[in-house]
């Protein structure tokens, strides 16, 4: 059987392309499980994969797409049965394993999650890589002992897809939240999610000499890294943790010892993309009760298979806003 997908190809003078292609079904990777694909998403691994591959891609042709959701289509494991609507986020799909870019993919049945009940596979890929990863962060804070009531919870790179998950998250669950973006045409698409405090990135994407600062946040989910991160942890309130969740400002942490000597600031990392099978689940069932779906949908822009390559390039230049779901059968 044929099908649609993003191709990435890399030509004789090392430049790659992408384009939609018709494939066969034999040209599929192996795996014990046969998704028929209905929804993907734009993540910033997913622009560096269409684009020259950042090191991402090892092999071409490649289809990329970090994540996706649909319906179980054949089935060599137990645990899924023809019909099943699953999803898949991680794992090197889409990097070193083909991806969510089609309208059918391969995989290990160790991969996939079923889909929690209450979400759509539509509204699953609204989610995505971004929206799992958002939720392991506030999972990490809450098991840390984040309180209600000390002051907002600082959230960066917040009209992003992390960002936008996470914001309306916190503030399902009551936390006064704070926004950091440096679009100021996002404020009021971050204060529809929750967001009571809006934060201009200029004031924060500086080191300053003292390594501490007056105490402003209870917590953190920070999506930039670099100076950005360096210069909250000096801001953190006593005994406070900050998730950090990704490096759109850097991966150099120019900052000293002294917030987590002198304040007990803790530093959680988190990676969404090996997560053992049980913590995604349980990741996927909060998402499922804590994310409003109206604000969800909120964030919401639609896109097809040819829409990729340009939304992979205005990702990688922090122009893409909110979350991309990907109809691959539009």
């Amino acid at each position: 059987m044929r099908f649609n997908a993003l191709v990435v190809e890399k030509n004789d003078d090392g430049k790659t392309s992408a384009a939609v292609q018709v494939l066969d079904e034999s040209q599929l990777p192996a795996g014990e499980v046969t998704v028929a694909i209905e929804y993907s998403t734009v993540n910033y691994k997913d622009g560096l994969c269409m684009g020259p591959g950042g090191g991402l891609v090892r092999h071409y042709p490649h289809v990329p797409g970090i994540d996706f959701a649909g319906t179980v289509e054949a089935s060599d494991d137990a645990r899924y049965e023809v019909g099943d609507k699953v999803v898949l986020t991680g794992w090197r799909v889409g990097e070193a394993h083909w991806g969510g870019y089609a309208q059918k993919a391969r995989v290990k049945a160790d991969w996939l999650v079923p889909l929690p009940e209450g979400l759509s596979t539509r509204q699953a890929m609204a989610v995505g890589t971004a929206g799992l990863t958002a939720m392991l962060a506030v999972l990490a804070l809450e098991a840390h002992g984040l309180p209600h009531n000390s002051g907002p919870v600082l959230v960066t790179g917040a009209a992003g897809g992390v960002g936008s998950v996470a914001v309306a998250i916190l503030a399902q669950l009551g936390y006064e939240v704070a926004g950091v973006t440096g679009r100021p045409e996002t404020a009021e698409y971050l204060q529809s999610l929750g967001a009571s405090q809006i934060v201009a990135r200029e004031t924060l994407n500086e080191t300053v000499k003292r390594p501490l600062e007056s105490e402003c946040w209870s917590g953190c989910i920070d999506a930039v890294g670099g100076p950005m991160l360096a210069r909250v942890l000096g801001q953190m309130n006593y005994g406070a943790a900050v998730a950090a969740v990704g490096l759109a400002g850097g991966a150099n942490l120019p900052a000293t010892v002294i917030p987590f000597l002198l304040r007990g600031v803790s530093l959680l990392g988190i990676d969404s993309v090996m997560q053992p099978y049980d913590h995604r689940v349980r990741a996927w069932q909060r998402i499922a009760s804590d994310l409003p779906l109206d604000k969800l949908e909120a964030m919401i822009q639609l896109a097809t298979l040819a829409d990729l390559p340009e939304l992979g390039r205005s990702i990688l230049k922090g122009q893409v806003k909110g979350r991309v779901v990907v109809d691959v059968n539009a």
